[in-house]
């Protein structure tokens, strides 16, 4: 808005040019039906000489960006993450500018705090900063206004899928929170493999006030089972967390509730732990899963030992929460046994010292936590063989002091 001395000596309410390209936008989102987002993005483009423009949505194996559909949107192949300025951009969460015959094509992160929902690409014949503010306040106005609309349309879920999906997988999905999130003070991402045919695994987490939430679950069996107990253990962790109860408190909480529900052979691995962002201090608790890693200077320089207590369902005793004091800038990697026992048939298991080598090759200070926890998690895939007969989840974290 151009805010000056108008005529007749009060300030200048006029609207600048960029005003009224977002100002029109914005007053009309709220009920924008959610295939109209994308054509009335492109006619915004159009209007400052965008050529081309693109909404690429992340697949839910992080691998692809594929191109959403609709007037005025460009077609296309889903675009590979790795090795394309489009995956640059979207790994980076900066914007990446390429020459091209007809001009500049421009690739700008679509961040919605913090969570990586894609790149809006558009031609221009140059760019200038005036050009790149106006990309920039009008990707986080799309990034936003898709994230409110995907509350209530399948557009962008079937978008976003490259491949068919179990039932089981599709009730998890519904179940996780974005992610990644973004913040001064924390960061937090996370990655479930096989993306569409996880089960039993799933995790969540929650920025209240100076305090972040986290939890990593991995219920047992596999199939709609598995995913109908992870369900109730989520449900159960949300709402004995919002109670504002203690770790050890939210342990029994969700212990009674799946004994409550399920046969007594049935149980669930958790991890639930507690950061306070304005410290540092970190607490957990853990219920059979693997130790979580500590990350100092972008090296596993221990792992997170302490009391366990049995899994959540078999009636364990209060558990004792351990702490730890972490540095600015440390990581923390919670992650499922899956992750670590996977093999070959007749070969060893993938095991933890292949874990902490390949987190010492790739957790480096100018990578954000998303891009490593998907390239970690690729990674073990792939060393892996591609195996994954059990789901594998992990969940990294930094505290950014």
């Amino acid at each position: 808005m151009t805010v000056g001395p108008h005529e007749d000596g009060g300030p200048d309410r006029s609207e600048s040019f960029e005003e009224v390209l977002l100002g029109g936008f914005l007053d009309h989102a709220h009920a924008l039906p959610p295939d109209r987002v994308g054509p009335a993005l492109a006619d915004v483009l159009t209007r400052i000489g965008g050529r081309d423009p693109q909404i690429l949505l992340q697949d839910y194996g992080q691998r692809s960006l594929v191109p959403l559909a609709g007037d005025g949107l460009a077609d296309g192949d889903p675009v590979p993450i790795d090795g394309s300025a489009a995956g640059h951009c979207f790994l980076t969460s900066r914007p990446v500018e390429v020459p091209v015959v007809e001009g500049v094509r421009v690739h700008v992160p679509l961040l919605d705090g913090g969570d990586q929902a894609g790149v809006l690409a558009v031609t221009l014949d140059a760019v200038d900063d005036h050009a790149r503010r106006l990309l920039r306040r009008l990707s986080a106005l799309a990034a936003d206004t898709i994230r409110t609309k995907n509350g209530y349309t399948d557009l962008f879920f079937r978008t976003r899928r490259g491949e068919a999906m179990s039932v089981a997988a599709e009730i998890q999905w519904s179940l996780l929170p974005p992610l990644a999130m973004t913040m001064p003070r924390v960061a937090v991402a996370g990655v479930l493999e096989p993306a569409y045919d996880v089960a039993g695994d799933s995790f969540d987490y929650a920025l209240n006030g100076d305090v972040l939430h986290l939890a990593v679950i991995d219920a047992m069996g596999h199939g709609l089972d598995a995913a109908t107990m992870a369900t109730v253990t989520i449900g159960a962790y949300r709402h004995a967390r919002r109670t504002s109860v203690e770790l050890s408190e939210i342990y029994l909480f969700m212990d009674r509730a799946v004994a409550e529900q399920f046969a007594p052979d049935h149980f669930v691995t958790a991890q639930m732990l507690r950061l306070d962002t304005g410290t540092g201090r970190l607490q957990w608790v853990n219920a059979g899963h693997p130790a979580p890693m500590l990350i100092r200077h972008h090296r596993v320089v221990r792992r997170l030992d302490s009391p366990t207590t049995l899994p959540v369902g078999f009636g364990g005793d209060q558990p004792q929460v351990s702490e730890v004091a972490l540095d600015p800038g440390d990581r923390i990697l919670c992650f499922t046994d899956g992750l670590i026992e996977e093999h070959e048939s007749g070969q060893e298991e993938f095991g933890e010292d292949q874990l902490i080598n390949w987190v010492n090759q790739m957790d480096r200070a100018d990578r954000e936590v998303h891009a490593v926890a998907r390239d970690l998690s690729h990674t073990l895939k792939r060393a892996r063989g591609e195996a994954t007969s059990d789901d594998a989840t992990l969940l990294l974290v930094e505290w950014r002091g």
